[in-house]
């Protein structure tokens, strides 16, 4: 079930690569945008507003080769000084939620009898057909035709065998779930980890059934267009898909928004329309449970960190509200 989850935050994470055109802004919105992605660091301190304790918000990547996985300089003591673990989803309360376990796995499904074979040509589909027959993840067909494209399209990567042989996971131990992750390390999964054993309290900013309606909003068509590219892309031998992920990776590591950002505006996902409920609207929804709480108790926020630049970024809509926001996870130079 947990390696279910993973997919789908590393879904909402890509979904984002493709950035349009920033608007036109004010002065002060300008030098609140420099300040967010000048300076090279995933995590921030939140203070003001006449808070007694500091929280924290940290950008992850939802999914990261084992022998890329890193903690930036002070996030461990950060986490130390907190009280409550807040994801973009409770990994900790879906756990033990059995009804929510089944209307995530339901949800990975296409509705009113829509199926991949109404939205491919006979050719597309075979093409689909052969990749999962042939590939790390044999799926079988019932599940193949009705699985939600953008799903599928995750799984298309040879290299990409996160369900560990099967995609609804079990009812598998924290060490089980790693281990059938492979050579995937997941910030999530870690950040549970450390919050468990530090008897942390742990909280969502959304809940599941929201981020699945996420998905719902991007015309299936669209989903099934977009499964067609990535399996031509795996298959061209030209494709630099390896490459533009290993770039991401390595800013990632020099904790380098900036950078990180301009390459995702590079990027051609189609994805384009879709980013205002993708992203922008998600991050607005974030801000008032955030403040809520900030008040409240230190809390560590861990979102994808795509989530923390630019005009629409968190660290731009907390300066927004008031919120005094210092890095301190600043890469070293060399």
């Amino acid at each position: 079930m947990k390696q279910l989850f993973i997919l789908l935050f590393a879904l909402l994470q890509l979904s984002i690569y493709a950035q349009v055109e920033a608007p036109v802004l004010s002065k002060k919105e300008r030098q609140n945008l420099k300040n967010n992605l000048d300076t090279k660091a995933l995590l921030w301190k939140i203070e003001g507003k006449k808070i007694k304790k500091p929280s924290y918000v940290y950008g992850t990547i939802h999914m990261i080769p084992k022998e890329d996985f890193f903690w930036p300089n002070n996030t461990q003591q950060c986490i130390n000084e907190c009280e409550r673990l807040t994801l973009e989803i409770d990994m900790a309360g879906l756990e033990n939620d059995m009804s929510a376990q089944m209307s995530m796995m339901m949800n990975i499904f296409m509705k009113d009898g829509v199926t991949l074979p109404k939205l491919l040509t006979a050719e597309e589909y075979k093409m689909v057909q052969d990749h999962f027959a042939n590939g790390s993840l044999p799926l079988p067909q019932m599940m193949l035709d009705k699985i939600k494209p953008m799903f599928l399209s995750m799984m298309v990567s040879e290299d990409f065998d996160l369900m560990g042989g099967g995609l609804l996971g079990g009812g598998e131990t924290e060490e089980e779930a790693k281990d059938s992750m492979g050579g995937i390390s997941s910030y999530e999964v870690e950040l549970m980890d450390i919050a468990k054993k530090n008897e942390m309290e742990t909280s969502g900013l959304e809940t599941v059934e929201y981020q699945m309606s996420v998905f719902d909003s991007i015309p299936y068509q669209a989903q099934a267009n977009m499964l067609i590219e990535a399996i031509a892309a795996e298959k061209d031998s030209t494709s630099n898909i390896e490459s533009q992920m290993a770039d991401m990776i390595q800013l990632y590591k020099d904790q380098d928004l900036h950078a990180l950002q301009q390459l995702l505006k590079t990027e051609s996902s189609g994805m384009e329309q879709f980013e205002e409920i993708l992203l922008n609207q998600r991050n607005r929804n974030w801000i008032p449970i955030m403040k809520t709480q900030i008040a409240e108790k230190p809390t560590f926020f861990a979102v994808g960190a795509g989530h923390l630049g630019g005009p629409e970024g968190i660290l731009t809509l907390l300066r927004k509200e008031g919120y005094k926001l210092t890095p301190v996870s600043m890469a070293l130079t060399k």
